[in-house]
């Protein structure tokens, strides 16, 4: 007669039920048992190998599957609504370039310390459309367009650079409040580190945040301070506050559009509407800036 071998051990009792089970499927023969407090499984020496391979299967069947995420839902138009984005800085790029309206739009738009205190609050939305050369411009051209783009497809064109709008004004505020006197600063790199913020906090929430490993839930964000401290930390004309400040607060608003309850609430406003907004701001802020005494 042969001998039994064991090939499963214990202290769960239905876990070794479940593996008899399976043997009996296949037709190998075994026996259930007892020993210092576990619960064995035998069967016979010849089949000792087969049990064990049908086991193992058994195991990697068993394994929980990583639930498939769910796939992006991709708004329309975020190509249109980023050459939008980029004809409207040439635009000011030009129009400052040659002084239209016999103006100075560098130093009524650029930001400047305690904007708030002196009443230039236009500011934070002007200095956005200015840049010291066409390298400044392309850099703001390149970036912002990219990351525009993805943040229009993920929450809508109109939503997205109404929000990257703000959140680039947002953190120009900030900025100015820390800013020390006699300095001054321009650019789009706050909205394009805002921009960055707010795909990075929307996708981590959106979709990455039901992701059973780690390195999936965290990515966006990883990836969005890598390029952040690769992209804006460095250089001898960086503002590397505003870029901190822009980034924080492309942060919160992504996270509001990324949050169920306020992202509905966001969803009901017309995509047509917050692209008229977004453009209404900007017009309204130079309109206040060449209006303004001074």
């Amino acid at each position: 007669m042969d001998p039994y071998i064991e090939v499963y051990r214990s202290r769960d009792q239905g876990a070794c039920e479940h593996r008899a089970f399976v043997l009996r499927a296949v037709g190998i023969e075994h026996l259930l048992g007892v020993q210092d407090e576990y619960f064995v499984l035998y069967v016979v020496e010849p089949l000792a190998y087969r049990a064990m391979d049908e086991l193992a299967w058994y195991e990697q069947e068993s394994v929980p599957k990583e639930p498939p995420q769910a796939p992006l839902e991709l708004h329309g138009f975020a190509t249109g609504s980023t050459l939008a984005y980029a004809f409207a800085l040439v635009l000011c790029g030009y129009l400052a370039g040659v002084q239209f309206g016999q103006r100075d739009w560098f130093e009524m738009g650029a930001l400047t310390p305690h904007l708030t205190r002196d009443g230039e609050g236009w500011r934070t939305i002007t200095a956005l459309t200015l840049h010291a050369d066409i390298g400044h411009l392309l850099g703001n051209l390149a970036f912002g367009g990219l990351f525009g783009y993805f943040a229009a497809q993920l929450i809508g064109s109109g939503s997205a650079w109404l929000s990257i709008l703000l959140a680039g004004a947002l953190g120009n505020w900030v900025d100015s409040v820390l800013m020390s006197e006699g300095r001054v600063t321009i650019g789009a790199s706050t909205a394009v580190f805002a921009t960055l913020g707010m795909v990075a906090a929307y996708a981590l929430l959106r979709h990455t945040a039901g992701a059973p490993r780690w390195a999936h839930r965290w990515a966006p964000l990883v990836v969005a301070v890598a390029l952040l401290a690769f992209t804006g930390a460095s250089g001898e004309r960086t503002d590397v506050v505003a870029h901190l400040t822009g980034f924080a607060a492309g942060a919160v608003i992504g996270l509001l559009h990324a949050i169920r309850s306020t992202g509905a609430l966001l969803e009901k406003i017309p995509q047509w509407l917050s692209g008229v907004t977004a453009c209404t701001l900007l017009l309204g802020a130079w309109t206040w800036a060449f209006v303004s005494p001074g």
